[in-house]
């Protein structure tokens, strides 16, 4: 029946549904980093502490409502919880339709929803808290190894097993590779260019996307995290020794792999013949 239902319906229901799930990875994002319960309280304003009603937490649609002020306390709402909730709803809506092309449409879209909701909630907290929680890199590798072996395609391959291996040297490969660079960069600079945590997650997007893509992963987070470092270090937006955090451009870099990464590949390999 679901199946039988036009494409925009289901895109439609999805894009609702995730942007739900962006409503509870704000509170993810909130709370994880002080060691908070992400179960209760239930949702309540950070400034006056009083719980929100359930008709003022309704994802998108409430923040445009109360102007992104809390109604109680009228202080000013960041508008990272708006935009958290369109982002994921996007991005969840995306992998959906990126789903419908695998051998396995239901698995593909809960294995890579997990992942891009990992790469969301892990972006977020390193912005604010220069981290990447251990729950979110390390506790992603199993649920990256099984999707490598219950959908094997998506490494290019035929059998669970190799699935499997194919994903766990990705990993690996994409863990030692950051690490080497961040060897390289301290020797260089002085002081830690890279930290644990941005090795770890690229560790966990080698296990979902395979080497070829985790490759193209650090490419494009290099390439973005330089267009966006260098402009705001020449406006005097912080010193060349400014601690910067890496994760988001990982995360973006992983995400245009995952969705561009065949097509990037294949242009290269016409334009290279």
């Amino acid at each position: 029946m679901w199946t039988e239902t036009p494409l925009f319906f289901q895109l439609f229901v999805v894009f609702i549904l995730s942007v739900s799930i962006g409503s509870f990875l704000n509170v993810c994002i909130y709370r994880m980093p002080r060691n908070e319960s992400i179960v209760a309280p239930r949702s309540h304003c950070t400034h006056c502490k009083r719980p929100i009603e359930w008709y003022f937490n309704i994802p998108l649609v409430s923040y445009l409502l109360l102007k992104g002020k809390c109604h109680h306390c009228h202080i000013h709402i960041s508008s990272r919880y708006f935009f958290v909730e369109l982002t994921t709803g996007i991005l969840l809506t995306s992998v959906y339709q990126l789903s419908l092309t695998s051998t396995a449409p239901l698995l593909f879209f809960v294995f890579y929803s997990l992942f891009v909701i990992g790469l969301i909630v892990a972006s977020f907290i390193d912005i604010e808290f220069y981290l990447i929680p251990d729950s979110i890199s390390l506790g992603g590798i199993p649920l990256g190894l099984a999707a490598s072996f219950l959908i094997p395609s998506v490494m290019d391959q035929s059998t669970p097993l190799w699935g499997l291996l194919i994903s766990l040297f990705s990993g690996f490969f994409g863990g030692a590779l950051l690490l080497a660079i961040a060897v390289i960069g301290k020797m260089i600079l002085k002081k830690d260019a890279m930290g644990m945590g941005d090795i770890k997650l690229l560790a966990m997007i080698g296990t979902f996307l395979g080497i070829e893509k985790v490759c193209l992963t650090l490419f494009f987070g290099s390439v973005v995290g330089s267009l966006i470092s260098i402009p705001l270090l020449l406006m005097g937006k912080g010193g060349w020794k400014s601690k910067l955090p890496f994760g988001p451009y990982l995360a973006l870099g992983a995400l245009l792999a995952l969705f561009f990464g065949d097509t990037v590949w294949n242009w290269y390999f016409s334009f290279a013949q």
